[in-house]
């Protein structure tokens, strides 16, 4: 079977969007944003395209598209609509599929289903994303913990931002947890250096093999 990866994080707004493109790029995958919201700027397919170079077939078109940036249950209920959470499925496809969340796992899709419902019911291995900064220790171990009362299989996690050592270690001794690698803050951020960052930083094996 084809490999399929979700990307999750730990919170919203800690480069996971960016995350996703490289390793996008790094395993020569195809991208899927189930759910979206917020449309009037770049949306998250929009910048993993310009990110990675993709072509359009390998940019899968979101289920849920809504306008208002917020929590998607509540971005729907603006847009006068319901996310039918049993409804999505990760699609068919020849090629890796890297599959982004919304936000933490505990965001709702609708008033009675979390992402993590959706994760659990998919069975997919997840690469859950951390920033390295002050206060992902609680984050990402609280993050770990819900993931596995739900059964959902972890590949690891992927640090974003500084190395910080002994913040990466605790996350990985105190969580039992294997640190799939550090992507470091890129400046510029454009595809040549994000694809060489990832090749430097993360072994592709490591979301494709049998870790989990």
């Amino acid at each position: 079977m084809t490999a399929r990866i979700i990307v999750t994080g730990t919170d919203t707004g800690i480069g996971k969007t960016v995350f996703a493109a490289g390793l996008t790029a790094l395993l020569d995958g195809i991208y899927w944003k189930p759910v979206q919201s917020g449309l009037e700027e770049e949306t998250d397919s929009d910048i993993v395209a310009r990110l990675v170079g993709l072509s359009p077939d390998r940019v899968l078109p979101e289920a849920w598209r809504l306008k208002a940036p917020l929590s998607p249950h509540r971005a729907a209920e603006c847009d006068g609509i319901e996310i039918d959470a049993e409804a999505l499925d990760l699609p068919a496809t020849g090629q890796p599929l890297v599959v982004e969340g919304a936000g933490g796992l505990l965001v709702p899709l609708n008033r009675r289903t979390l992402f993590i419902d959706v994760f659990a019911r998919w069975a997919a291995p997840v690469a859950l994303c951390a920033r390295t900064g002050l206060g992902t220790i609680n984050h990402t171990l609280l993050s770990i913990e819900a993931l596995r009362r739900r059964s959902v299989p972890l590949l690891g996690v992927a640090f974003i931002g500084d190395e910080i050592t002994d913040t990466q270690r605790t996350i990985a001794e105190m969580g039992n947890v294997h640190v799939l690698g550090c992507l470091p803050r890129l400046d510029p951020l454009v595809p040549d250096a994000l694809l060489a960052a990832m090749r430097a930083n993360f072994n592709a094996a490591d979301f494709l093999g049998d870790r989990v």
